[in-house]
Parts: C-alpha cells; structure tokens; sequence
C-alpha cells in the first residue's frame, strides 16, 4: 500500500487561526498601518509609471447597481465607499475622545486643539497667498490642511526608542482635533446637487441608528445592513459618503453599561467592539487599497518641476510643509503663553517644533479633498504630486530633528541608569520613564 501524498497547503489559502491572529493584531498598531499604505503609495506609483496606461483602466473601470445610483469607478469605490470604514474609525476615537478621552478636559484638551485648529488655518491660508500672488486657483485651499495621522505615527514610532510617551499622545489627540475638521471641510465645502429627500432618509437612518443603541439592540444584523442604507443615501444626497461613517461612529456608545435590568453588564462597549473588528480591515484593505488608486500620478522631471512652479501644487507643498510646522507651534505656544493651558512636563518646545513639522505629513485626507476639489486629472495630477512631495519632505525633516531629541533622551537614560548603578540601587527599583529629567 503506497504511502499518502504529502499534504500541500493552498496557495493564498485561508491562514490558521494564530498566524490570523496575529496579522489583525499587527494591523492594529499605526506602526504597521502606516507602513502597508506607504508600500501600497510605492506599487501605485510604479505601476501608474511602469505599466502603460493598465492603471487608469483599472481605475477607471465601472460597476455596479446603476438604478441606485451606484455606478461607479473603482476609483470612486474605494473613495466613497471603503475610506467610509477608516472615517468610521475615525468618529469611534473621535467619540472616545470626547467621552473618557483627553478631550473630555478643556484644560487637558486646550494644547490639543489649539494646535490642531492653527495647524489648520495657517497651511490654508498660505495655500490662499500663494495662489493669489501666483494667479492661480483658489478651489484646493483645504488640501494642505490634513494630516495623516497613519503616516505620522509610523515615522514616529520608527525613529523613537527614548522620546517620551506624552510626544504620542499630543500627535494622537491633535489628530482626533485635525479629522474632525477635515470631516466638517468635506462635509460643508464639498457638496454637490444636494438631493433634500435623499438627505432626509439618511438622517431618518441616523436617528434610528441611535435609537438602536439607544436601547441597547444588540446584533450586527442590525446595523450592517442599515449602515449599508445610510451610506448609500448619504451618497445620493450629494454629501460625501464617507460623512455617513463619522456620523455612524459618533453615534455608537464608547462607555460600557455597568448595570442593566435583567442583563448582564457590558465588558466591552459597542463602539470599542466595533473599532476592535474594523481597524485591522481599515488599516490593511480599505486605506491602502484608496492609496493604491489615488496615488498613481506619473512622475518625470517635468511633472515634478511643475509642482513647485504651478502656483496651486506650490500652495499645497508650502501648506504642507511650512505651514503645519508653524500653526502648530505658534498655536501650541500662544496656548500656553497666554492662557492657563501648560504644556506637558515631558516635553519641551524643541518636541513641539519638531511634531509640528512631521504632522505635514498629509496623505489620506488630504489626497482625499484634492480628488474633491480638482476633479479634472490634469489638475488632480498635480495636486497629487505636490501631496506626495510634501508629505516626504516632512516626513524627511521630522525624522532628522526628532532623531536628534531621540539621541538626547537616549543620552540622558544612560546616563541615569549608570547613576542608578553607582548609587548600588537595585534595576527593580529604577524609573524606566527619564524623559523628565
């Protein structure tokens, strides 16, 4: 009797469960995040640049249900329809935040949003002045406005073994600050052939998505297929659809229920559930996959030299990068200067300067409103490109200047420990935080 053949697993089978386990738990860090949509940024500039015109054909490619509205391009899919996971991601930390986060707080909360609301106003206004003295258009003045925080927190954690831990969380809370703004952008400024009956089925949607949650309805039968409804009304309504995911998050609870009549109490509240389940898909397939078709600008020498003498790709760059840097900090130390808002011991200015550079890094959103605020490719190219040059030069320069902090709180940890071993004090009983010193 012959033996068995040797077991062959399928090529791309489905993995075992602890090899899935521990995909949508890497998917769950920024780190690893930032870096799927930076390779995913790489394969579509190279396959826009080194596959003939196959990219755009994907693209560009339609499907759909035409009698509801929804043929669409590939492109537009992965736009309104997928970037509506991440915006909804986006609301539940949005909504955490607000609730039992650092927001709660207007005295915590001050820095935060100072910085994120200067770090906003003064990259669109420098995206006004640049196009008003180079005659150009006023149309893509909220593109250098975002940040994306994915990126931003990957270079981070990249460059950083000794910054201190309050540097993250500045960056995470001026980010929640930063998306809402970019939401409220998209959603008053970016609208088109407002349908009032369509828009008021969405909110009717609305209203009985709280209502669900309101008394406590549990089962994603529930909420799947009317989430489905009010993103597909949301869309036809004429507001962008991703609109519809931050409402969703803001709407689902982040506190869990202690006590309920005749049930038990909550372990984990629905909107932390949901942003436990999602993010792996939003970090891994519905953000990367926008990059891959959003970011496929042909890159030559003319192309790039176009971007910084084109008034509104120069207005994006110096948006992106001189902009964020100093609304962020001037805001951050007007704050502090002239009102009872103090910023973290941990930190010093030289921190805040250099986050405030590497928060020029726009990507997501910020591709996002260009797409919305040059429709047309030739424009939209451009703006693309500029998008892209600004986020690696700020990317660029935060790591130079932070690296440079990381070496000086590295230095002052080795110098504590050799210290703390002088002194004859046991490891057990040495501080692993040296960042205050």
């Amino acid at each position: 009797m012959s033996a068995a053949p040797p077991r062959r697993d399928p090529f791309l089978g489905v993995l075992p469960w602890p090899e899935r386990q521990a995909v949508t738990s890497a998917l769950r860090t920024e780190t690893v995040g930032g870096l799927v949509l930076l390779a995913a940024a790489v394969i579509a500039l190279v396959w826009a640049n080194a596959a003939g015109d196959s990219y755009e054909r994907v693209r560009d490619f339609h499907f759909g249900v035409s009698a509801l509205g929804l043929d669409l391009s590939v492109g537009h899919w992965t736009a309104d329809g997928l970037l509506t996971v991440f915006f909804l991601v986006a609301g539940i930390e949005l909504k955490r935040e607000l609730t039992v986060g650092e927001l709660r707080s207007p005295a915590a909360a001050a820095l935060p949003v100072v910085a994120a609301v200067s770090g906003m106003l003064v990259p669109a206004g420098l995206y006004v002045a640049t196009v008003v003295v180079g005659g150009g258009s006023l149309e893509g003045w909220a593109v250098p406005m975002a940040t994306d925080i994915a990126f931003a927190l990957a270079v981070l954690a990249v460059i950083s073994t000794r910054l201190p831990s309050a540097l993250r969380a500045f960056l995470l809370t001026l980010a929640v600050v930063d998306d809402l703004g970019a939401i409220l952008v998209i959603a008053v400024f970016f609208t088109s052939d407002l349908n009032p009956l369509a828009l008021a089925g969405a909110a009717a949607g609305l209203v009985v998505f709280h209502l669900l949650q309101r008394f406590r309805v549990r089962g994603w039968w529930w909420y799947v297929p009317l989430g489905l409804v009010i993103w597909a009304l949301m869309y036809n309504g004429g507001v962008h659809a991703t609109v519809a995911g931050v409402a969703m998050g803001l709407i689902l609870r982040t506190v869990p229920d202690t006590f309920e009549k005749g049930r038990t109490p909550e372990k984990v509240a629905p909107g932390e559930h949901t942003e436990h389940l999602l993010r792996p898909f939003s970090a891994g397939v519905a953000v990367p996959l926008f990059a891959l078709f959003a970011a496929g600008v042909t890159v030559s020498g003319p192309a790039l030299g176009e971007v910084f003498t084109h008034p509104e790709p120069l207005g994006v760059v110096i948006g992106l990068v001189a902009g964020k840097a100093l609304g962020i900090f001037a805001g951050t130390y007007l704050a502090a200067r002239f009102t009872r808002a103090q910023l973290n011991s941990e930190l010093t200015w030289s921190d805040v300067f250099g986050l405030a550079v590497l928060a020029g890094v726009g990507f997501t959103v910020a591709l996002l409103i260009g797409e919305l605020a040059f429709p047309d490719p030739a424009e939209g190219d451009e703006i693309k490109a500029a998008v892209l040059v600004a986020s690696v030069l700020a990317a660029v320069i935060a790591a130079v200047l932070l690296k440079r902090r990381d070496r000086i709180y590295r230095r002052l940890y080795e110098a504590e420990e050799l210290d703390a071993d002088a002194d004859g004090i046991p490891d057990i009983y040495q501080r692993d935080d040296h960042a205050d010193t």
